[in-house]
């Protein structure tokens, strides 16, 4: 895949994406979290880096959201759906859904609501959803008990790069591997020339080391598992208690990180605890056998009866006197008890086996002496051949173990993937219950355009909108509270209403709408009938009366309107009030022909419906938000907009409240004006 054909992706992002094992298929699957591996990429980053994908898949080189408005929109949209999100990365990964023209993009995730809302909503899932993050890989680690050998500069070269972990080393013979051999405990040979050598110590002959890089570096893959271990639990939790089926054996899987330690070391293994241990307690062992060696000794000259106070005779002994003969004469017995006692001590001490246990018998001289001392040199030679057996049986259990874990690295990478997945697709599921949300129905759906041209969908007359029961969580009240609004519109229509009555809401509703619905998400009402639009323009409220430069401004930006797509939803809140009323509604009707001309769907809000319907040159369709009237002076409104009805302003309201049991005819008068 060429990445730089990916919208938003220069050569810098390129060269990352490349580094990755699988980069096509987390770009084709949108896998936000296998693409923020690549180096220096965000997960925020990632995600706009997969939507760019996504485009491309689609064809979809067009910006349906046209305005700073419409735009707000959408991120409100996204806000609600990672308030949804339970980790860090499905808040991010909902942002690779947007709003589009594309069907085949707006299918495709439908056909992922539909799955996603099939899931059931429980709080178990929820919380074992908190643990889960996306696989890390470890921090680089030094392996020092073992290193690569070869002969040649070539082959030295590829190692340095395949094994940054080992030591490399450039050897001429076989005399150069019996070298390294006593330095490591473990020696590589890269070169089939050394196959059949007989060399002392553990020299193993691997030509095909760099083919397998986790059997000559297990540590690599334990680190990535003990580094992930919490996630990948996690993961498996999430996929018990959702009920989905998981990509490998969980109890397998749990098995074989019962025997991994978080930093990585093998655990539950008794012998390898017995040599870690007795390497560990080596020295004190030794120590506490001294003791208990000379204690006895010191006892039994204490309580012998010679020639000489026993007191007397340990004050010679302990002030350097030859005692060898003396101790050979009077305590042979008692010596040979105390070296017998401090063996034993070392062994039980140590636990060790009857192999080790030689280097007991004869860390304690026979020869009497006081105070009895060990051998050094034995228990240095004890000591090698502890941390040789535990070294040995720590490799053999690491490069087991991570047999084992090389085989679940790919299923575990899925495992994780589909529980992150997961919460991206209950986010969905409970924004659809939280608002009653269903999928909307587009008139074009399947309309695209094909080599012999356009399909009926694209040369039918536009469709507008229309919706049922619609209810927008954007407000500043409990979604519960808020009136359902049934609204449809064809054309271009003004909308009229008086003030607080919820135009305004009217609009944020159709415009989050049809967001959604072109991101292919459902839709916060009980039934939504609309075309593909092509983009979105929505302009909000202007505040104060813009000045000459603003005002040149803003026509500008309407100008743009009359050119490029014919359905496209336009959206305006009150644009008469960026200069003065009369000229106001001249400029709107001129906007409004032009949409007109262009079979466009548009809905302005305005005071002004009246003046603009008669400064029009086609006739514009009014409706109207309606109060029903004043009660303990707030207002009752009808939410859904009444078709082809001039709305009341809230002033003849007034009026005509005051008028109510007046018999002077002042007010009357005044309502005849409106």
């Amino acid at each position: 895949m060429q990445f730089e054909a990916i919208p938003g992706v220069g050569e810098k992002t390129a060269r990352a994406l490349s580094k990755l094992d699988d980069a096509e298929r987390a770009l084709e699957e949108g896998d936000v979290a296998t693409l923020a591996r690549a180096p220096g990429l965000s997960e925020g980053r990632a995600a706009v880096v997969a939507r760019g994908a996504i485009r491309r898949r689609h064809g979809d080189d067009g910006d349906f959201l046209a305005t700073d408005r419409a735009r707000e929109v959408y991120e409100d949209a996204l806000g609600l759906l990672r308030e949804r999100t339970v980790t860090d990365y499905g808040a991010k990964r909902v942002a690779t859904f947007y709003p589009t023209r594309s069907a085949s993009r707006i299918a495709e995730v439908r056909d992922f609501v539909e799955r996603a809302t099939d899931h059931e909503i429980d709080p178990e899932t929820l919380d074992a959803l908190d643990g889960v993050e996306p696989l890390s890989p470890p921090a680089a680690r030094r392996v020092r008990d073992r290193c690569l050998a070869t002969t040649d500069a070539e082959r030295f070269a590829a190692a340095e790069g395949a094994f940054p972990e080992l030591s490399i080393e450039v050897v001429e013979d076989a005399r150069g591997l019996a070298e390294l051999a006593r330095s490591y405990a473990t020696v590589v040979a890269l070169d089939e020339q050394f196959a059949g050598i007989d060399v002392d110590g553990d020299v193993r002959v691997r030509p095909d080391a760099m083919e397998a890089p986790d059997e000559i570096v297990p540590e690599r893959v334990l680190a990535f598992f003990a580094e992930n271990r919490s996630r990948i639990l996690a993961a498996a939790a999430v996929h018990e208690e959702a009920g989905i089926d998981p990509s490998c054996d969980l109890d397998a899987l749990r098995g074989a990180l019962d025997r991994l330690d978080e930093d990585g070391t093998i655990v539950g293994d008794a012998e390898l605890d017995r040599l870690v241990t007795a390497v560990d307690d080596l020295d004190a062992a030794v120590s506490t056998a001294e003791s208990v060696a000379n204690d006895r000794l010191r006892d039994a000259i204490r309580e012998r009866d010679v020639t000489i106070e026993g007191t007397d005779f340990l004050s010679l002994v302990e002030q350097g006197a030859r005692v060898d003969s003396l101790l050979d004469r009077e305590l042979d017995d008692d010596y040979a008890a105390a070296v017998a006692a401090a063996r034993g001590q070392l062994v039980d001490a140590l636990d060790l086996r009857p192999e080790e246990a030689d280097f007991a018998e004869r860390a304690f001289p026979e020869d009497p002496s006081f105070p009895i001392e060990h051998n050094e040199s034995v228990i240095s030679r004890l000591r090698t051949e502890l941390k040789a057996g535990r070294d040995r049986r720590a490799a053999r259990l690491k490069r087991e173990l991570a047999a084992d874990l090389s085989s679940l690295r790919d299923p575990v990478e899925t495992l994780v993937r589909d529980a992150l997945e997961l919460d991206v697709e209950l986010a969905v599921a409970r924004f659809a219950a939280d608002f009653e949300c269903a999928l909307p129905t587009f008139a074009d759906l399947d309309g695209e355009p094909s080599a012999d041209g356009p399909t009926d969908a694209e040369t039918k007359e536009p469709h507008g909108f229309a919706i049922e029961g619609g209810r927008s969580p954007l407000l500043d009240v409990g979604f519960a509270e808020v009136d359902p609004v049934d609204y449809e519109v064809s054309g271009v229509t003004l909308l009229s209403g008086v003030n607080s009555g919820g135009k305004t809401s009217t609009l944020d509703l159709v415009a989050l709408v049809v967001v959604l619905a072109q991101m292919g998400l459902p839709v916060p009402a009980a039934r939504v009938e609309l075309e593909r639009f092509s983009e979105l323009h929505y302009y909000a409220k202007t505040q104060g009366t813009l000045d000459a430069g603003a005002f040149e401004s803003t026509l500008r930006d309407f100008r743009t309107l009359a050119d490029g797509e014919t359905n496209r939803l336009v959206l305006v809140d009150e644009l008469e009030s960026i200069t003065e009323p009369g000229a106001s509604a001249k400029i709107v009707a001129g906007i409004l022909e032009a949409l007109d001309e262009q079979a466009a769907t548009a809905v302005f809000v305005s005071h002004l419906a009246r003046e603009i319907s008669e400064a029009a040159d086609f006739d514009v369709a009014v409706d109207g938000i309606e109060a029903l009237g004043l009660e303990d002076g707030e207002l009752v409104v009808n939410r859904s907009p009444v078709k082809d009805h001039l709305a009341r302003s809230t002033p003849e309201l007034i009026v005509e409240k005051l008028a109510e049991g007046d018999e002077s005819g002042f007010y009357d008068r005044l309502l005849t004006k409106f």
